[in-house]
């Protein structure tokens, strides 16, 4: 045990502990400081605030060490295991402090050459990355997809350490959220990449996403898609050979993969096209071989997913558009992050969904204003989260055109921004 955790314990992840508490540090790009050293002054700062109640975040603090070499100490993920938001003792948990540098750099493009041409095949991030970072937290779901997602990698790895025989027991290392348009899937997958590099960095150095470009691999070049598949692939083989680095695999819309093999049994497409979506389907299962890594795929369209490819899927998760309490939380993210930024001004509390329950929803003063938020959330459902995210944008836009307003004023304006989409949607012949 960690002598500066006093009475908190600091231990690896043990399926067992009834509560795990764990804490995001995020170390300054430019701090050389020791990992042992930011640890200990990170759980003397635990020590003196021993209770918390759920996710909890410092950016501000009175250790010199910390303001100097760390940007924020984040108690997060608490909501996934606690139903209700209540005391957490860490001193009776086990405290798992993970800490982490940002890489600053965008994706880097792997190119494959054909011929005269040159094709992207995919993008390629070092993590964590500086693009991913928060995407987890703004990713609002009401069911417990992020619990699952997270759980289902921890099995994957204890089968691997305790030798499971796979030809006994199998998984595939594979990961399918399917649904509509715009419900977050391929945001969702790079937030996971992102938590799981973090969440992991105890057993290894780093993490590296690689967002294969299914559309031209497995499109546009049929008729010499097998060798590109079998290059691209052999990248991936290099990244996963370094056992001290977590590798995560994305393709997105993933039903591509059917719609060359769909085509290619009706005749409209040179026979080669089986063959690659064969060796995709091969290369995978050479790849579950290998402990660090996991395979993330996305789909639109559901009924179109090959199942050779469903049958390898250890996780078939739907993603679909979010509820109404979902909707009112991702609302008050937002209203959260106009305060902090003054558009929204002056600051005001809002009441949780929580909140407005345990009042019977009775309207007063202190309640008036997150009951207009509820019902604006309600008339909201139908809206896929990323039309939902850009409606506070298009509510000042259109409606308000002023530095700052108050949170009446901004509520009426989203409001009519809400009946606006679904006009347009109307319009368009969307519903």
């Amino acid at each position: 045990m960690d002598e500066a955790a006093g009475d908190l314990k600091q231990a690896l992840p043990n399926l067992s502990d009834s509560l795990q508490v764990h804490v995001q540090v995020h170390q300054k790009s430019n701090s050389t400081a020791k990992t042992e050293d930011v640890r200990a002054h990170v759980m003397q700062l635990l020590n003196r605030h021993s209770v918390v109640f759920g996710d909890y975040t410092w950016t501000e603090f009175d250790d010199i060490f910390l303001v100097k070499n760390v940007n924020s100490v984040a108690i997060v993920d608490t909501e996934l295991k606690l139903k209700d938001r209540q005391p957490i003792d860490l001193s009776k948990c086990n405290v798992f402090v993970h800490i982490f540098q940002l890489n600053e750099e965008g994706p880097s493009a792997e190119n494959l050459e054909e011929g005269n041409e040159e094709l992207i095949a995919a993008n390629h991030w070092l993590l964590p990355a500086r693009d991913f970072h928060g995407l987890w937290e703004s990713l609002i779901y009401e069911s417990e997809v992020k619990s699952n997602l997270l759980d289902y990698v921890t099995t994957t790895l204890l089968f691997s350490d305790k030798n499971v025989d796979n030809n006994l027991i199998s998984w595939n290392r594979v990961v399918l959220l399917h649904g509509p348009p715009g419900t977050g899937k391929t945001s969702l997958c790079k937030a996971l990449a992102q938590k799981l590099t973090i969440r992991l960095s105890y057993r290894y150095r780093y993490g590296q996403l690689v967002e294969i470009n299914s559309h031209s691999l497995f499109s546009k070049w049929f008729s010499e898609s097998g060798k590109l598949v079998t290059k691209m692939f052999q990248k991936i083989h290099e990244l996963i050979a370094e056992k001290d680095v977590l590798v995560f695999v994305l393709i997105d819309e993933v039903e591509s993969l059917t719609a060359a093999r769909s085509a290619s049994r009706a005749g409209t497409e040179p026979s080669d096209a089986i063959r690659v979506v064969n060796a995709v389907l091969t290369q995978i299962d050479q790849i579950k071989r290998y402990p660090n890594v996991v395979i993330l795929t996305t789909s639109n369209i559901t009924e179109k997913i090959d199942m050779a490819f469903v049958d390898r899927a250890d996780i078939k998760q739907y993603i679909g558009p979010p509820s109404s309490a979902a909707i009112f939380n991702i609302y008050i993210s937002c209203i959260e992050e106009l305060m902090k930024c003054q558009i929204i001004y002056p600051r005001q509390q809002l009441l949780t969904l929580r909140d407005l329950e345990m009042i019977g929803y009775v309207e007063n003063n202190v309640s008036k204003l997150s009951l207009l938020l509820n019902n604006i959330s309600r008339k909201s459902e139908g809206l896929s989260g990323r039309a939902l995210r850009k409606l506070p944008f298009l509510a000042h836009a259109l409606f308000i055109q002023s530095p700052t307003v108050t949170i009446e004023r901004f509520l009426q304006a989203l409001s009519l921004a809400v009946d606006k989409q679904f006009e347009e949607r109307k319009t368009l012949n969307l519903i």
